[in-house]
């Protein structure tokens, strides 16, 4: 899915003009770059049960190998920060910046700051089984404890996109009603605090850490922000890369990246043709 070799041996070459630029200012600038991306879909695969999901096989390499030659590596993701450091065994990778539920967490060098829930998700919480055992309620959903958040699932129901739609309203309403938001994803609703998302977490830490150039790799619809939040520190003069971690679920996301690659198999690919270029 990706395309023709780019600037450097091994190193695939986004499609957009914008996404060249970004490349090639990330390769000339590596310890002013940027490399953040998502963890579910994109460093791991998808699996029915989220506990069960462990990164790509290669990604911890990849990683390990990538982190010291660019200026700040990151994960952002709707997990728990915490969850996402221990299932990814992140913590073996020196110097990077885990930020869990869309940033209102950050793990770095051992230490997890987060700031308390919001009444509105307990709340939620407590209402979710009697909405999910209501009449016409589909059968095989299931909700994802997330600490900060909660999830509802319908991966698992025996049309699992007509689920998502029917549940689309129901859960909306309820999101509304506990002052929370409603973040579709891959066959999944989640009921979170509003207020963050990747994309002012992607920002915020590109301003913290002074970057030079930017690249953000994900794949669900709750990394648009991300990319968007690309396009805009490109406008700003700081060149930027969106790498989408392609699937036949998310295809709207794909049309967005500069540089679409064949799931998790493609990041770690990625992450490795970049180490080796920067090497």
């Amino acid at each position: 899915m990706a395309g023709p070799p780019g600037p450097a041996p091994g190193v695939p070459r986004p499609r957009t003009a914008a996404g060249r630029a970004g490349l090639a200012a990330l390769l000339a600038a590596s310890q002013g770059a940027l490399i953040a991306l998502d963890f579910d879909g994109t460093l791991s695969p998808i699996v029915a049960d989220p506990a069960a999901a462990r990164p790509h096989p290669g990604a911890a390499a990849a990683l390990l190998r990538l982190a010291p030659l660019v200026g700040t590596l990151a994960v952002i993701t709707g997990r728990p920060a915490l969850r996402a450091v221990q299932y990814g065994g992140l913590d073996r990778v020196p110097g990077i910046i885990v930020l869990g539920h869309y940033g209102r967490q950050r793990w770095q060098d051992g230490t997890l700051t987060s700031p308390p829930a919001p009444p509105g998700v307990a709340e939620a919480r407590s209402r979710l089984p009697a909405l999910l055992a209501a009449p016409g309620a589909p059968d095989g959903t299931w909700t994802e404890e997330k600490g900060d958040a909660v999830a509802v699932h319908t991966r698992r129901a025996a049309d699992p996109e007509q689920a998502l739609e029917r549940l689309r309203a129901p859960l909306a309403a309820l999101a509304a009603q506990t002052g929370l938001i409603a973040e579709p994803g891959r066959l999944v609703i989640e009921l979170r605090p509003p207020g963050s998302d990747k994309g002012l977490a992607l920002k915020d830490l590109a301003a913290e850490q002074d970057a030079a150039a930017t690249l953000f790799g994900g794949d669900d619809l709750g990394d648009r922000p991300a990319f968007r939040a690309v396009r805009e520190l490109r406008t700003a003069g700081i060149p930027g890369l969106t790498v989408c971690s392609g699937s036949a679920e998310v295809s709207g996301l794909a049309d967005e990246a500069d540089l679409v690659v064949d799931g998790p198999d493609g990041i770690v690919a990625l992450l490795e043709a970049l180490a080796a270029a920067l090497a």
